[in-house]
């Protein structure tokens, strides 16, 4: 697989007085779009919840380079840039590119996963995560952590 992309509806309720898309917006949409792909892999809600497993997030970075507004068509795609071998640990990119291919902005989240009854990092990492990080598209630069 070669990347996850899916085109995004900018909305009203996206905007900012100065009528482009508001920051936090972009953190919702890479949010959205990692959720959607590990449902999509089978990853489902419903398996971290029986097996009492989350992804928790240690670091979220945008930065940002063109301005997004109401009615431009954008596309998020998302990679892996940096994963443990037990996928345990790890760093995903988001880019936002607008219909000319030029990004808009780039997202970038450090996590793990973690056991939802202990509260700490998931020891070991569960087994459909292991497949389903370790099948990710990478990025060009991707490092094993």
């Amino acid at each position: 697989m070669s990347v996850f992309t899916k085109e995004i509806s900018i909305r009203w309720s996206d905007l900012d007085p100065n009528f482009h898309m508001r920051h936090s917006v972009f953190y919702d949409f890479g949010a959205q779009h990692r959720i959607e792909i590990l449902e999509q892999q089978g990853v489902t809600m419903k398996i971290m919840q029986q097996q009492h497993f989350g992804p928790i997030i240690f670091r979220e970075e945008c930065v940002f380079r063109k301005e997004i507004r109401l009615g431009d068509t954008i596309l998020i795609s998302t990679k892996v840039g940096k994963l443990k071998e037990d996928a345990s640990r790890w760093t995903i990119i988001h880019e936002l590119r607008n219909g000319e291919g030029a990004i808009c902005a780039t997202l970038t989240i450090d996590g793990a996963w973690m056991d939802t009854h202990l509260r700490k990092l998931a020891q070991p990492t569960p087994p459909i995560v292991q497949q389903v990080m370790n099948s990710f598209p990478k990025t060009e630069d991707f490092i094993i952590l």
